[in-house]
């Protein structure tokens, strides 16, 4: 059995990787922060690649490829931290795409993959890119609405992460096929994956160079300790996020075991990893100044989009203890 990407999907990382690496370092995140607005320019190109329309069909002018791409892209722009739309725009586009109707799908997708509008994805309560979303998937516990945002009230919310806008929505949307919801919080653990990688691969930076009493603060052992409960915390988000991205297209029926195990390990996962890097950094990771920050700041707000990690765990209990109800009585 083969657990790793293939060819296909390796370049698709390494292209994402190369080319936001390039166009949004941290300097460019901080500025769009600061200016309390997205980097137009960056959707704009991710827009001209296509990758809105990742999971889309060709049928609607889409990438007619899967979860698993998202997967990967999203992981690369949380590694990023990216100040764009991205996120709820190709949720959106996943989730009519997969559960929505055919007439949804021909209203929506051909604009949502060609850029000319986008989306906004979360609970009701607390939506992503809603700001400036044609159209949202809002979700209420493990139902999924779609709502047309010009029949919606957006109430924007004031949150600790700057780079990305909130919101409380409220009206009426149109219900969405199964699955809908377990797409969204395995979109968003794929996110989370990435935030948690960029995380720990800066704190091996800084405590490698860092020295105290003649010798690196990554000799301590304290240090070394925290430094691998990253690595083993990011390793367990990475193989639940892409077991959910997987489960998605290749075998549906565990989809709800997957994405519970994804978004439970992520929500958890993503603050604790985030933390211990700002902890690593010593006092300067709790400065303005510092880049670690913002990766703390996205992963406080992907965990209130995934709804905390009690409700995950308590669904994963409950699929177990339904399946070996099932298979005692047969």
């Amino acid at each position: 059995m083969h657990f790793d990407l293939n060819d296909e999907q390796k370049e698709i990382k390494r292209v994402a990787h190369d080319l936001l690496a390039a166009r949004s370092p941290f300097a460019k995140v901080r500025e769009s922060a600061v200016a309390g607005r997205y980097d137009d320019d960056l959707h704009q190109e991710l827009v001209e690649l296509g990758w809105p329309g990742i999971a889309v069909s060709a049928e609607h002018s889409g990438q007619d490829l899967g979860a698993v791409e998202l997967a990967v892209l999203l992981e690369e722009l949380g590694y990023a931290c990216a100040p764009t739309p991205f996120l709820g725009t190709a949720i959106t586009a996943a989730v009519i795409q997969a559960a929505g109707t055919p007439a949804q799908q021909e209203r929506w997708l051909p604009a949502l993959a060609s850029g000319e509008v986008t989306g906004g994805a979360g609970p009701r309560t607390l939506v992503c890119d809603a700001a400036p979303a044609a159209v949202m998937v809002v979700l209420d516990g493990e139902e999924a609405q779609l709502l047309d945002s010009s029949e919606a009230e957006v109430e924007v919310l004031q949150s600790v992460d700057p780079t990305r806008t909130f919101a409380r929505v409220t009206g009426e949307g149109e219900p969405l096929g199964p699955g809908a919801a377990e797409r969204v919080w395995s979109a968003i653990a794929a996110e989370v994956l990435g935030v948690c990688q960029r995380a720990l691969d800066m704190t091996i930076e800084y405590v490698k160079d860092r020295k105290q009493f003649g010798v690196p603060v990554g000799s301590f052992q304290a240090v070394s300790h925290r430094c691998a409960q990253m690595l083993l915390v990011t390793e367990s988000i990475r193989s639940a996020a892409y077991f959910a991205a997987w489960a998605a297209e290749a075998d549906p029926e565990r989809l709800s075991e997957a994405a519970a195990l994804a978004a439970g390990s992520a929500a958890d996962g993503g603050r604790e990893v985030t933390g211990s890097a700002i902890q690593a950094h010593g006092g300067i990771g709790f400065t303005w100044e510092a880049d670690v920050h913002w990766l703390f700041k996205r992963a406080q707000l992907d965990a209130l989009l995934l709804g905390g990690s009690r409700r995950h765990r308590a669904r994963l209990a409950q699929l177990a203890a339904a399946r070996v109800t099932t298979a005692a009585i047969r």
